[in-house]
């Protein structure tokens, strides 16, 4: 299976998201002259403690077989490296990649998946290179993770990844002819991204995770602010100097806390800082939770599965 899976229409995709305690469920259609409309977001708790328990009825309760189904593998079951395009047939450039890649992962290649997402050179380049985004996953992760689907009778039509889910969402907020930053947090850390015209630019990891971001311990939260603030002023710094053609028009921030996080990053930036409304570029009125900035931030990486944009084979 292609990590970065296409498939013709249906009624949209649904996103089947596995988690510690059970599945997170979200499908979205999009529609021609509107915008995007999420048709159900629900978080479903296995009994047993394994997600695999309960799928099969979460599926056949959603009518899975009427969408296009995707879901995300865990940010440890994979390597995302950003790398210069081998000079080569299309037809020979998954194979060159893997070449190009091989000495970067910390395990053979032979033992793994890789897909590619080619970054679109500047218009006013006449550059041959180009960039590539390399997702590479362990065949040992990636099989099981798709046998709990098989075992379900579900049909997956894509595996993605939390970067390019981000970056789903990240490209509905672009403004005209500018990039947009975005920054999340969860359990597992911080995740920084940066599309323009829809493609992801850039994806950064911060080991700074949700919980440390709720302490209530004045200095503790100053030195993880200043630490955040440090990182994203060197990584936009050191992105603009690799894409000077993107400008970058503001930072999104999901909901952390009571808003200090963001007010400090407004007051130290030299971007503007917005909280993520996703009411601002998604249909919400199916699913009237969704309008709170909390549940945005619990459903985020569902919902940005679930925006896949839908091409025929």
């Amino acid at each position: 299976m292609r990590l970065f899976g296409k498939a013709g229409n249906k009624s949209g995709w649904l996103a089947l998201v596995l988690t510690a305690d059970g599945v997170q469920a979200v499908a979205i259609e999009r529609r021609t002259g509107s915008q995007p409309r999420v048709q159900l977001a629900q978080s479903y708790t296995a009994p047993s403690g394994y997600p695999g328990s309960i799928l099969f009825r979460v599926a056949r309760d959603l009518h899975a077989a009427n969408y296009h189904c995707t879901t995300l593998l865990g940010s440890g079951a994979y390597q995302l490296l950003l790398v210069e395009a081998p000079n080569v047939p299309a037809a020979e450039m998954k194979a060159a990649l893997g070449w190009r890649v091989k000495d970067m992962i910390d395990f053979p290649l032979e033992d793994a998946t890789l897909d590619m997402a080619l970054l679109p050179p500047p218009k006013t380049s006449n550059a041959a290179n180009t960039q590539a985004f390399a997702v590479v996953a362990r065949n040992s992760i990636l099989a099981p993770h798709q046998q709990i689907f098989w075992d379900n009778k579900v049909a997956l039509d894509a595996i993605d990844i939390d970067e390019m889910a981000q970056r789903n969402i990240s490209a509905l907020l672009e403004p005209e002819g500018r990039g947009v930053a975005m920054l999340s947090f969860d359990a597992d850390g911080g995740l920084l991204t940066v599309s323009f015209n829809g493609e992801l630019y850039l994806a950064r990891r911060m080991d700074i995770n949700l919980s440390q971001l709720l302490e209530t311990e004045v200095d503790r939260l100053q030195h993880l602010h200043d630490r955040i603030t440090l990182e994203l002023q060197r990584s936009l710094d050191h992105f603009e100097r690799q894409f000077s053609f993107v400008t970058i028009a503001k930072l999104v921030l999901t909901a952390v806390g009571n808003g200090e996080l963001r007010n400090y990053l407004a007051a130290n930036l030299y971007l503007p800082v917005e909280q993520l409304d996703l009411a601002s570029v998604l249909e919400l009125g199916d699913v009237p939770d969704l309008e709170q900035a909390e549940q945005q931030r619990v459903y985020l990486r569902a919902i940005g599965a679930a925006l896949r944009a839908e091409v025929a084979q």
